[in-house]
């Protein structure tokens, strides 16, 4: 037993410091001087991702790419979203799925409408995935996308009253029980064939018995699947979660990812990755697109490709990204080329978290 845990705990520091490295070493970014067009190479195939950067409010730990929600500002945003859709088509591309990620993807639902209905136009989409929260998935919200949106991540985060007014979520979506309400009725509805709950472990000073109520909650609700991810700090968002949940000088990550794969193998679900478990009545679900996409074409303002061994990304400011798809120009302002060694790295730990 000691011999296997100091075998262990050598993988671990050295997976680690190895990840550490290749960050540090490889993820080195270049700004363009010059035009990147964004091309498919032949018999191979692409996930279409799109990128929607609008919040009504920011939560503390959350460190992706969004705007404070103007209604005219959206409404142009999609606009250009759309045109640079176009665009991706002319080039070649072709897609038979689709991530929409945020931001808030529901925060305009007739826009997120059209942009949906164009996509099926424009590729061979078969399945849609998208994100939400408590507040976008009412009876009429999720009446609209009937036979459009195939997945639905809903935000959960906690079902513990107390985290979310600390995270500034109880007053913008109401409590774990009307939270449990809504999504019950989402369920109910049937309008989407797969509602899955997104759910946050190792917050600071989250304690065991919290962690636990999270999980027999998420279950007792029986959606299709349900995810637990690890909280992520960033330099970013250290301090602002600091100032939310306070300090905690102890890190429960593994015990508590322990405890979540346990309490899951009692029994109603299975799991499909390292963070997500689908319910034994579902197939097989993928809640990381990335794992089952090693290459990905992103559309929107900051939306990140990975094309043939390199990360290509488009413009973050809105106004310079809504002015070079208008002016038909190519919206990527920088990329990030990997080794063939990085790619491997990068293959094997995709597909290692894949299952």
């Amino acid at each position: 037993m000691i011999f296997k845990n100091i075998v262990e705990s050598f993988a671990v520091n050295y997976a680690h410091n190895s990840i550490q490295k290749s960050l540090y070493n490889e993820f080195n970014i270049d700004i363009l001087n010059t035009t990147y067009t964004k091309t498919p190479k032949k018999d191979k195939k692409y996930m279409l991702y799109a990128h929607v950067p609008f919040c009504h409010t920011f939560c503390p730990y959350c460190s992706f790419h969004k705007y404070h929600y103007e209604q005219e500002l959206a409404k142009i945003y999609f606009e250009n979203l759309r045109e640079e859709m176009r665009q991706i088509k002319e080039a070649g591309f072709d897609f038979d799925s689709l991530y929409v990620g945020g931001g808030t993807t529901l925060i305009n639902e007739p826009e997120l409408e059209k942009t949906l209905k164009l996509a099926k136009d424009l590729f061979s989409i078969e399945e849609i995935s998208a994100e939400s929260d408590p507040n976008h998935i009412s009876p009429e919200s999720l009446s609209r996308f009937d036979g459009l949106i195939d997945r639905l991540s809903v935000g959960v985060q906690s079902f513990d009253d107390e985290t979310l007014k600390r995270v500034g979520r109880y007053e913008k979506f109401g409590s774990a029980e009307e939270t449990k309400r809504k999504i019950e009725q989402a369920i109910a509805l049937g309008k989407i064939p797969v509602i899955s709950l997104d759910l946050i472990f190792n917050l600071p000073n989250q304690t065991r018995e919290q962690l636990i109520n999270d999980i027999n909650t998420a279950k007792s609700i029986s959606p299709q699947q349900i995810t637990f991810y690890p909280l992520m700090k960033s330099e970013l968002t250290r301090e602002n979660i600091a100032r939310a949940l306070g300090v905690s000088n102890v890190d429960n990550e593994r015990e508590f990812y322990e405890i979540i794969v346990s309490e899951f193998a009692k029994g109603g679900y299975r799991q499909s990755n390292a963070w997500a478990f689908s319910n034994e009545k579902s197939a097989d679900l993928r809640d990381e697109y990335v794992g089952s996409n090693l290459e990905y074409v992103g559309v929107g303002s900051g939306a990140f490709s990975f094309l043939n061994g390199e990360l290509v990304i488009n413009a973050f400011n809105l106004l310079d990204y809504g002015r070079k798809v208008k002016e038909r120009q190519s919206p990527v302002i920088a990329k990030c080329a990997f080794s063939k060694k990085e790619r491997l790295k990068y293959t094997f730990l995709t597909r290692l978290f894949d299952g």
